[in-house]
């Protein structure tokens, strides 16, 4: 994905201008991944944060522990964004 590519979809992002409330702790990050829900970018943001192995934040509705379990379950896929667009839905949050 190209710096352009990123670029695109972020400027979309319903968290654009709060980036600071997307990094929380506790009980705050289901607060955070309120504001995914509904997200026009939330598959691209999420495929990010796999592709990437981000481990801080909430990304496309999940926080770094429902990501990290989700990449621990599924070793094998390689490329998440191509994925997610393929089957055009979201893993389920644990």
């Amino acid at each position: 994905m190209s710096l352009a590519e990123v670029s695109d979809w972020t400027l979309q992002a319903r968290c654009r201008d709060m980036a600071d409330a997307l990094f929380p702790e506790g009980k705050d990050q289901k607060r955070a991944r309120n504001v995914c829900m509904g997200c026009p970018v939330r598959m691209e943001c999420l495929a990010e944060a796999l592709d990437n192995r981000i481990e801080w934040g909430v990304w496309g509705g999940m926080t770094e522990r429902e990501r990290r379990h989700l990449l621990r379950t599924r070793p094998d896929i390689e490329c998440w964004r191509d994925l997610l667009q393929t089957y055009g839905q979201l893993p389920k949050a644990s």
